[in-house]
């Protein structure tokens, strides 16, 4: 029995230093890490490593570059690098060139939109952010100069992705993207602009319907009588139609919006302001749709 007891022992004697080697090899393990570990969160601006710098400065708080000549000759080449702290660096000079120095940039102008819409492409959220910001300063230094070539199928590509970054998850791009597309509506002239919008009601993703939905409304808010005649009445009416029954709530909210504009617009040189809207949808849309359009206004 002793024999017995001892060969039961031997093997348990054995585990012991095993386990208590386990726990010091783990207690040491935790020894080594930081006291604290920083994890990004993708609804936040990402941490960049502890040797980089990345500004995201607000419009207002750029400055003049004090030697623009010489600066401009190096800013393709900083765009273009392969380093993507440089690109940052790059876009915010491109930024600063659009506010103040814009016929400096004027030249390379659709180079340097293929750039932003490469960098938006980025995984990396602060490019990301940085050519978000550098697009809605692009917009307000130029404007309707974006329609003309060889700007115009650049500008069309900025759109498509800052209606697909407003329409991400990621918050702290998502923002941006909402304030670079309302910048743009505030830079260009209406017209035009909403005929580079209107397709979009019809893409696949309901996020970037309601996107293009939301601008499409800003840009009929602002247009006189004349532009909306220009564009039709009745095609601004149908597309509120097909988006009054989109499934994002957004999509809906500037559906009614846009019919709101198209009503004041229609009416305000009519003393019977409610039968002369009515005869309009009645005339121009099937019964169903022209009674939901009606009802809008009414209530």
């Amino acid at each position: 029995m002793a024999l017995r007891s001892l060969d039961n022992a031997l093997p348990l004697a054995i585990e012991r230093p095993k386990k208590q080697a386990k726990v010091i090899a783990a207690v040491t393990l935790n020894q080594k890490q930081p006291d604290c570990v920083v994890v990004n969160d993708e609804n936040k601006a990402p941490l960049p490593p502890a040797d980089a710098t990345i500004d995201y400065i607000p419009s207002e708080n750029l400055e003049a570059i004090p030697d623009p000549d010489s600066k401009i000759q190096g800013l393709v080449g900083g765009l273009e690098s392969k380093d993507w702290l440089e690109i940052c660096r790059s876009l915010n000079d491109t930024r600063k060139f659009a506010l103040f120095h814009s016929a400096h940039l004027l030249p390379i102008l659709d180079k340097v939109l293929v750039v932003i819409v490469k960098s938006m492409k980025n995984p990396r959220s602060a490019l990301c952010k940085t050519s978000v910001m550098a697009s809605a300063d692009i917009f307000k230094a130029f404007g309707d100069e974006l329609f003309e070539s060889p700007n115009s199928d650049a500008f069309e590509n900025v759109l498509l992705q800052l209606l697909l970054k407003a329409s991400q998850d990621k918050k702290f791009v998502c923002e941006e993207a909402d304030k670079a597309l309302k910048t743009m509506v505030e830079s260009m002239t209406p017209l035009p602009l909403l005929h580079k919008l209107h397709t979009y009601v019809k893409h696949s993703n309901m996020r970037i319907r309601a996107k293009a939905a939301v601008s499409i409304s800003h840009c009929v808010s602002k247009m006189e009588l004349d532009g909306m005649k220009e564009f039709g009445f009745v095609l601004l009416v149908q597309i509120a139609v097909k988006l009054l029954n989109d499934r994002l709530p957004e999509a809906r909210e500037a559906a009614r919006s846009i019919v709101v504009s198209v009503y004041e617009a229609l009416t305000q040189n009519e003393e019977e302001k409610q039968e002369a809207w009515q005869n309009f949808c009645q005339s121009n849309l099937p019964a169903i749709h022209a009674q939901a359009i009606v009802k809008i206004v009414s209530s």
